[in-house]
């Protein structure tokens, strides 16, 4: 009995539990890869179309934006149907238009194809997230929410990562180079397509559905379900928190590979540091969700600590205090989505969970989705980048802690 008391937390969870995990945890982070290698060449992307930055910026809000049809379509078909299906056409889907984007051979052209894509970049997040957690430990679903959400840091890592390396290789051919960067993602994608493949079904979902089954229940079209009266507030509530946190993490990286640029700063240590901030950020801070304040205290302390790290990641005249400001709001304030996979996964019962959790995730995405417009739009007004940024950030910041403490704690709570 003291044996299995003390074995580590990692040893609770199965073999089959870690395989579907890791699974996905690589799929988010491809999907991740995949919409912010864009963030490095949009300069090119400029010249080569002859847009202005305001519309250099549109590229990221519509591939926002469209992360909601994926996101509301792939959680209502994994709620009616199962969580695998989805995924795999999602994972196919934005491999293939991360490829026709490097075709585009207009402004045009390449705004619709991005677009495109993030209908595919969400069905990835609303179906992958259900099956990941839904069986794991509900003691261990912190931390394990924070190393998910944590792909998102890892696949901006590893974009900043071939973009330092491989983009001098080909940078004499700006108009070819940017198309290739685009290309980066799309192998890999096609190896976590078969990893996934082999990935059973989840089999919380699979209970539930016999559950229903039993009791002569027809299944609903799940959309309707998050209006109802139980669940109502939660889809409200949770949607309007993620708008704040999705324009506070737009805020913060978006524009970030310009603004490194227009200082001059070489920008792979800036963005290791920010983006190793968040991974390790979020696995801490999902960690701790479960140890002292529940999910909305921790998240709370990230923010409210990379708020305060935001002047020194934007405005320091100093490299060293630059470099210490990535790590800061990389690590508090991109940490605290460490809580947002768990957090909304235990805001819905199972036969919603799918389409609760890609709703409101994505009703989110495209309420911050106007951040890197808004902030490409100031510039043309004449707003300093860093002030249009900070300006921003310090918004959503305050939003995001307000909402927080307007929705209930559910550390503990068991998916059923």
């Amino acid at each position: 009995m003291l044996s299995a008391m003390s074995q580590p937390w990692y040893r609770e969870v199965s073999r089959q539990q870690w395989k579907t995990f890791l699974t996905t945890f690589a799929a988010w982070t491809l999907d991740a890869f995949d919409f912010t290698i864009l963030t490095f060449v949009l300069l090119d992307i400029q010249r080569s179309f002859e847009v202005n930055r305001g519309l250099a910026g549109l590229l990221g809000t519509v591939t926002l934006l469209f992360r909601v049809v994926g996101g509301i379509g792939a959680g209502t078909l994994a709620d009616r149907y199962g969580r695998k299906g989805p995924i795999l056409f999602s994972i196919a889907w934005y491999t293939l238009f991360a490829f026709l984007s490097g075709l585009s051979t207009s402004y045009v052209m390449l705004f619709a194809f991005r677009g495109l894509f993030g209908i595919g970049m969400g069905g990835m997040w609303a179906a992958g997230m259900p099956l990941a957690l839904e069986q794991w430990p509900a003691k261990h679903r912190g931390i394990a929410s924070g190393i998910l959400q944590g792909g998102y840091s890892f696949g901006f890592l590893l974009s900043s990562l071939v973009y330092q390396l491989g983009y001098p290789m080909i940078s004499d051919r700006p108009e070819w180079a940017w198309r290739i960067m685009l290309w980066a993602g799309v192998v890999p994608a096609l190896v976590v397509f078969g990893l996934m493949w082999r990935v059973p079904e989840s089999p919380v979902w699979l209970d539930k559905r016999r559950q229903m089954k039993a009791q002569g229940q027809a299944a609903r079209i799940s959309l309707a379900r998050l209006f109802d009266q139980d669940v109502r507030w939660a889809t409200i509530h949770t949607s309007l928190l993620m708008g704040g946190f999705v324009s506070m993490y737009q805020s913060t990286t978006f524009w970030y590979p310009t603004l490194l640029g227009v200082l001059k700063q070489q920008p792979l240590a800036f963005l290791l540091l920010l983006n190793a901030g968040g991974l390790i950020g979020s696995v801490a801070l999902g960690a701790l969700s479960e140890k002292w304040g529940g999910r909305r205290g921790a998240a709370t302390l990230g923010v409210t600590l990379g708020l305060l790290a935001a002047p020194m990641f934007l405005f320091s005249s100093n490299s060293w205090l630059l470099l210490l400001g990535a790590w800061l709001i990389g690590f508090f304030a991109s940490g605290a989505w460490g809580i947002v996979p768990g957090y909304l996964s235990e805001r819905f019962p199972t036969e919603a969970r799918g389409v609760g959790t890609g709703f409101t995730y994505h009703v989110g995405v495209g309420l911050g989705s106007f951040a890197p417009y808004l902030i490409g739009r100031l510039q043309d007004g004449g707003t300093d980048l860093r002030t249009a940024m900070l300006t921003c950030i310090l918004t959503a910041g305050v939003f995001v802690i307000a909402l927080l403490w307007l929705g209930p704690e559910t550390r503990g709570r068991e998916l059923e």
